[in-house]
């Protein structure tokens, strides 16, 4: 299988966002790439005033990468939105996968919020306006078994194992990394959930300024079962490939059996 991640600098401008979106995709089939996936927040990223009506996984935004799957002949992974929430107060950060019939095959919304409290460097509170989701969810996409997660998920290994156990030899991880935190850990820890769950790791990320008091660090990048990084993004927006060896899975799950070896 053939992937392509497309880094992104999402703004405050949906329908500039989505253009751009579309665009990495094209670019993304263009390379023969059978699986594109894009980062968190593909919609909009800035300040919350400014923020488009949340809609459901069957609204305009869902619409716009099933027709965009279907045009390209490929599998979209359409990295996360802003989903109408369990109430006014709240929305859903959920990822959706489209098949290359512009069918809905996967949605997934994310488990784990950032809620993190650094003095002098950075307060968000994300659970203030995003609901949790609850479902762990590994989609069939061509066939291969794929589990879904979202930036802040990263750190929560034990996600990661789940979907391991559910099957899954691949794992994507579309996210907003922000600058702070990603030059010391983003790489660190996509290494750590491949080379734990034997797994190849498909992270895309967003880059640049997003709003004054926000960065992201970008570096999207593929990784393969022994932890490997096998294809990475230059620091701008653009798409990277990379060909996943599906059979490497399982020839590494073999010999160094720590999956079929746990005790706990």
């Amino acid at each position: 299988m053939r992937v392509a991640v497309c880094q992104l600098n999402a703004r405050d401008d949906r329908a500039r966002n989505l253009a751009e979106a579309r665009g990495l995709l094209e670019r993304a089939a263009a390379a023969g790439a059978e699986l594109a996936v894009l980062p968190e927040y593909v919609d909009y990223l800035g300040r919350g005033k400014g923020m488009p009506a949340p809609e459901g996984v069957d609204g305009e935004f869902a619409e716009f990468f099933a027709g965009a799957a279907r045009e390209l002949g490929i599998w979209v992974h359409a990295g996360s939105f802003h989903e109408a929430g369990p109430d006014e107060e709240h929305t859903y950060n959920t990822s959706l996968v489209f098949s290359p019939a512009g069918e809905r095959v996967a949605i997934y919304r994310k488990i784990h919020l950032y809620d993190v409290e650094i003095p002098g460097r950075v307060s968000y509170q994300e659970s203030r306006t995003v609901a949790a989701g609850d479902e762990v969810v590994v989609a069939s996409i061509a066939g291969v078994p794929v589990g879904l997660s979202i930036c802040y998920d990263l750190r929560f290994p034990e996600l990661y194992r789940r979907l391991a156990d559910g099957g899954a030899q691949v794992v994507v991880v579309p996210a907003a990394f922000m600058m702070h935190t990603g030059r010391d850990h983003w790489e660190v820890l996509l290494r750590a959930r491949a080379i734990e769950n034997q797994c190849y790791v498909v992270a895309a990320g967003q880059i640049g300024d997003h709003e004054p008091d926000r960065t992201c660090f970008g570096r999207s990048m593929v990784i393969d079962p022994w932890g490997t990084v096998v294809a990475q993004a230059p620091d701008t927006v653009g798409v990277v490939t990379a060909d996943l060896d599906l059979a490497r899975v399982e020839k590494i799950r073999t010999e160094v059996p720590s999956l079929a070896n746990r005790r706990l």
